[in-house]
């Protein structure tokens, strides 16, 4: 239904008064402040600039405090822009009001009104909107039916289930055909099959209505199942955008490498040297060459030798005859895996084991040893922690 697109925008939270001055003089040196701290207040968003397409589902993702609601609230108006300018469809709507911009927001609490019907819930925006009797009921009865829960249009939101309570909500958003949907961690009140339900139905539903959606969620198996491409986020920076598995496989920092990855990305402290014309990466004893695009983006940013930080995926390393001396301290059985948690290189790592064969078995205190192919490895940098191929 519409473009969106920031530019540069930014957000500040002003000092209250008083409180620079006793920032400074009361702060307490070992305590991280991780958002930037300017004379005009604190910077809670840096220079966000995102171009969305018609009708794309974009994901901000990152942990609590990255800036990402208050992005999102920006793009709704509930929040004002300290800077930059945000345009929908074309046109500049830093200083339009919520009303005007034709958008619709779901939030994580539902904010249903209590009193109402699910029918009444639904129809009150369109009232506003001194829409015809006939304009509602048909928009509420179709939208209700997208949502399956037209059986619940007599009930109070009391009598309904959080997830029943979701798609009332969802289904008052979408009767508004807004040119844009923000949902604002929607999905996080409910529990873990409810989520892995609602997140399958909100796939089919932006199939079925012509709207851009810009959905907030700290948990990356979301943004990974939902989005068409994802930005993370961290201390009010983007860190990386890209489609789910652009940065699955290409991580540009150690932030974004740890963040995306269920159970995360295992790490080691390592060598990257040349070897003739090639580079090799020394770690635990053994030396790996990356892969041919590896070596060829390494070549190309003239990366010297140095001491790096080599990341590989749980997936993609396994338990041979030798390798990395590694110790079983705890093994899970997942059905179709093992998660093995071991200790090498002195550090924590878990690896990913097919379950192949019914009796393959592994106890604490085992030894084993951890291979991993050139073209699974990760290379950052010590210093500045970005991946050193890009």
């Amino acid at each position: 239904m519409a473009t969106v697109q920031l530019k540069n925008v930014k957000k500040i939270y002003p000092f209250v008064s008083g409180e620079k001055k006793k920032k400074k003089k009361d702060a307490e040196p070992e305590k991280k402040v991780n958002l930037q701290i300017t004379d005009e207040g604190v910077v809670a968003v840096q220079e966000f600039n995102l171009d969305i397409a018609d009708k794309e589902f974009i994901v901000l993702v990152g942990p609590s405090g990255c800036g990402k609601s208050t992005t999102l609230r920006m793009i709704a108006g509930l929040e004002e822009i300290s800077g930059g300018e945000l345009y929908i469809d074309g046109k500049l709507m830093n200083d339009v009001a919520p009303k005007d911009r034709n958008i619709a927001m779901v939030f994580q609490n539902y904010a249903l009104y209590p009193h109402m019907t699910v029918y009444e819930n639904m129809a009150f925006a369109l009232k506003l909107k001194k829409a015809s009797k006939d304009e509602i009921d048909r928009k509420v009865r179709e939208a209700a039916e997208i949502l399956d829960i037209t059986q619940y249009l007599d009930r109070k939101p009391k009598a309904l289930s959080g997830g029943q309570r979701q798609r009332v909500a969802i289904g008052r958003a979408i009767v508004r055909d807004p040119q844009v949907m923000l949902m604002d961690e929607p999905l996080s009140n409910l529990d873990a099959k409810l989520r892995n339900q609602m997140r399958a139905e909100i796939i089919k539903l932006r199939e079925r209505i012509n709207t851009t959606f810009i959905y907030v969620t700290h948990d990356q198996t979301e943004a990974m199942t939902l989005g068409d491409r994802i930005v993370i986020m961290r201390d009010g920076f983007i860190q990386q955008i890209g489609t789910p598995q652009d940065v699955f496989n290409h991580p540009r920092n150690l932030f974004v490498s740890g963040f995306i990855g269920t159970p995360q990305m295992n790490y080691f402290d390592g060598e990257l040297v040349k070897k003739g014309d090639k580079y090799v990466v020394k770690v635990g004893g053994i030396e790996v060459e990356p892969s041919e695009d590896k070596q060829a983006r390494l070549k190309a940013n003239n990366v010297a030798e140095q001491t790096v930080t080599v990341g590989v995926r749980p997936e993609h390393m396994k338990a041979e005859d030798n390798g990395i001396p590694a110790k079983v301290d705890v093994f899970e059985m997942m059905g179709s895996s093992i998660h093995l948690h071991v200790t090498a290189e002195g550090k924590d790592v878990v690896i990913i084991v097919p379950t192949v064969d019914e009796n393959q078995t592994f106890t604490m205190g085992d030894q084993i040893h951890l291979q991993f192919g050139g073209n699974n490895v990760h290379l950052f940098s010590k210093e500045t922690e970005k991946n050193l191929e890009y």
